[in-house]
């Protein structure tokens, strides 16, 4: 599998010495988590009577769109000076698909590492030496308009590249009960609907969803109020099971004979 190392900008990642334990490499400057699960789930979906498929692939979200690779929208937004930029902490999350990290607890455990930093550490630093730590969310943020959006990405066994992007605006937010607060959320919201029109057309599956075709699995976007959702849940699950089938034949079991 070929290596790709994420690196923040700024940030410089020194080669990993053969001893995973007394890696110097401070693991603490970015966040890292475990990945492998989505808050998302593959309700079936039908056109509307009369509707067409949309090329869903082609939708962007502020210039983002499903399958970028993970290099091109990191420069997108960390090198260009545009509207929306990293939020100041951990704007990059870095994730290891859980079956690998089972993995390489497992290794570190042979080699009687046990103290649960020490154990972070050694699995964190194989999982970066062989190419199984990746940038797996990026976080971007518009302050004066309080718009955030959240790219998320496979790992490097589908290239790191997005199957999601979801958007968030503060429409749907109210100050109180008052009439004036209500009048200016539902003329917010108008105009958050009317732009969403403006640039994708009508939805062609019920009122809120554009689909490529009626299999949940293929590029879909869905509005809410003040929140688009692009996603590719077809890429993902087949990025899960690519990382579930290798990391069952790369088990680095004790040689066992008999």
């Amino acid at each position: 599998m070929r290596v790709k190392l994420l690196i923040f900008v700024g940030l410089l990642m020194c080669v990993g010495t053969a001893n995973a334990a007394t890696d110097a490499f401070d693991f603490s400057n970015f966040a890292i988590t475990e990945s492998g699960n989505a808050d998302l789930t593959s309700a079936d979906v039908t056109l509307n009577p009369g509707a067409e498929p949309i090329t869903v692939n082609n939708f962007d979200i502020a210039g983002i769109m499903l399958g970028m690779p993970f290099d091109d929208v990191q420069t997108l937004f960390f090198k260009a000076k545009g509207l929306y930029a990293p939020r100041a902490k951990d704007s990059i999350v870095y994730s290891i698909q859980k079956e690998w990290k089972y993995n390489l607890d497992y290794e570190c455990r042979q080699q009687g590492i046990v103290v649960p930093a020490e154990l972070e550490q050694c699995v964190n630093t194989l999982a970066r030496d062989r190419g199984l730590l990746y940038a797996a969310e990026l976080h971007l943020e518009r302050e004066n308009t309080g718009e955030t959006i959240v790219v998320y990405f496979t790992s490097n066994a589908d290239d790191n590249v997005v199957w999601r992007v979801l958007y968030n605006n503060d429409v749907n937010e109210i100050e109180g009960d008052h009439e004036k607060f209500s009048d200016q959320r539902e003329k917010k919201i108008l105009t958050f609907w009317q732009g969403v029109l403006d640039k994708y057309g009508a939805p062609n599956s019920g009122t809120d969803k554009w689909i490529s075709t009626n299999n949940a699995y293929d590029p879909m976007m869905t509005a809410y109020y003040g929140s688009l959702d692009l996603v590719d849940m077809g890429r993902y699950t087949s990025d899960i099971a690519k990382n579930i089938q290798a990391a069952r034949e790369n088990f680095r079991a004790k040689p066992y004979a008999f």
